[in-house]
């Protein structure tokens, strides 16, 4: 599939194309969700702005980072100073962040549908908000688990309890050495648990969830089916967007939706069945619901 078309929505056909988008969900039999980065940001898990300078003012009065994603590819003074930056960013967005509704909008949607949710955040929203985890599948990894630097074995652990010891303890920018974490197994420091070159670590849960995704994905073949893309960039598209096309594609009872602002695309091989709006995920959400 090559040539692509984007659908900019103005204001006053916003409400018809909600209103088609709800058809669509209550018409499927089965409805596949990929959700992107933008879904979180429209949840209120922003990056940047004051919510970031709230929580990170000393770091950048010290090192001029601008935005949470691009400051946790830097390196830092030491391992002391690098968790104090870390567990912050944990905290934030995996433990005592809240949403603004926009999860839990979805899930109303959604409830005694069938369906299954892929995801690239790592933020563990869907199953903080009320969704079956069972029928989850976070690809990229997950802000509450970490895994050796090595790695040195294909096991996770939960972070959740050191976590909370390193926020509450840090104290100029730095955590105290004795709680720097290691690997319970070889020793070596411990990194967390996100895809972010070849030492990923794919632990049971992830090949476990994998399964069920490929199993729901063998099971509504030629099936109705609707593929729900929510916020998703052009980062890591062959995850998601590209998957979803093809499989649209292939299907010819199948229909691909997706919500995004300011990248709302579709092939034009599956235009005819496709609904694309360029919008707030939550605004539209909130329309349908």
């Amino acid at each position: 599939m090559s040539s692509l078309t984007r659908t900019r929505q103005s204001t006053e056909h916003l409400s018809d194309e909600c209103n088609r988008l709800r058809d669509w969900i209550e018409d499927s039999d089965a409805i596949v969700v990929g959700a992107g980065a933008g879904l979180s940001t429209a949840a209120g898990f922003t990056y940047s702005g004051r919510r970031f300078e709230e929580e990170f003012g000393d770091f950048i009065a010290k090192y001029g980072i601008t935005d949470m994603y691009s400051a946790s590819f830097r390196e830092y003074d030491s391992p002391e100073e690098t968790w104090a930056f870390w567990s912050r960013m944990i905290m934030l967005n995996r433990y005592k962040g809240k949403e603004n509704g926009t999860y839990r909008m979805l899930l109303d949607l959604l409830r005694d549908r069938d369906y299954f949710v892929i995801t690239t955040n790592v933020d563990h929203c869907f199953q903080r908000f009320g969704f079956d985890k069972e029928r989850l599948f976070y690809t990229q990894g997950d802000y509450g688990l970490w895994q050796c630097s090595e790695p040195c074995c294909d096991r996770t652990w939960d972070n959740e309890a050191v976590v909370r010891r390193l926020y509450a303890e840090q104290r100029n920018m730095r955590v105290p050495s004795e709680l720097v974490p290691r690997c319970p197994n070889c020793g070596r420091p411990m990194v967390m648990n996100l895809r972010a070159d070849q030492s990923f670590v794919e632990d049971e849960g992830w090949h476990i969830a994998a399964g069920r995704y490929r199993d729901f994905l063998g099971r509504v073949q030629g099936r109705s089916t609707l593929y729900l893309e929510l916020g998703v960039g052009y980062n890591t598209p062959s995850i998601i967007k590209y998957p979803f096309w093809q499989m649209t594609y292939s299907n010819p009872r199948a229909r691909y939706a997706c919500v995004n602002m300011g990248q709302a695309y579709a092939p034009a091989e599956i235009r005819s069945r496709s609904l694309c709006i360029d919008g707030d995920i939550r605004q539209v959400l909130e329309s349908m619901v």
